[in-house]
């Protein structure tokens, strides 16, 4: 099978199912904001890192196909079965994140990203998949599917948050703390 099929020269694609739609449509700029947060994800995953960091980074991963394939979901999909996210996945995050913060230091001001170029990259995922989940937003109305989709990726972006201050932690990396000037 060759991965070029022509049938996108015409600016459109087909979603699961059959159903061709404009490649610019809010669907498609949905589940293309969850690849390009996957994208962020392996890049993370293949950072030199703790590898139970990278076995968790990599069930994110799983679970973000999981995503794209719900948001790909056409009305014509009929009894094509796809992969489900389920409450567990969203629970693995955040004791994931219970975990990592019984290491962390209460905040109480925003902390700017940097500090370390994997602390970085961890706060370009949060951003993406914040605008991943904003961009679902837009369509949970006409895609069916999407509530744990939304959850999941909110809790997300929470979790790369988390990781950035504990990868910081572990490497002594500074994180600034942010001072409005007055």
């Amino acid at each position: 099978m060759k991965i070029y099929t022509k049938t996108g020269d015409k600016g459109e694609t087909s979603l699961i199912g059959g159903k061709r739609i404009p490649k610019i449509h809010p669907q498609i700029e949905a589940y293309g904001t969850i690849d390009e947060l996957m994208a962020h994800v392996a890049l993370l995953k293949d950072m030199e890192i703790a590898d139970d960091i990278k076995a968790d980074l990599l069930f994110i991963l799983d679970r973000l196909m999981t995503c794209a394939s719900v948001l790909a979901r056409g009305p014509d999909a009929g009894n094509i079965t796809l992969p489900e996210l389920n409450e567990q996945d969203i629970i693995f995050l955040e004791m994931g994140m219970d975990e990592m913060e019984k290491k962390l230091s209460p905040l109480n001001s925003f902390i700017l990203p940097g500090g370390h170029i994997f602390v970085s990259h961890c706060h370009i995922a949060r951003t993406v998949c914040r605008r991943a989940e904003r961009s679902i937003l837009r369509i949970e109305e006409k895609v069916p599917g999407m509530e744990k989709v939304e959850k999941f990726l909110n809790r997300l972006s929470d979790y790369f948050f988390v990781l950035s201050r504990k990868i910081a932690l572990d490497l002594n990396a500074e994180q600034v703390r942010w001072d409005p000037r007055k």
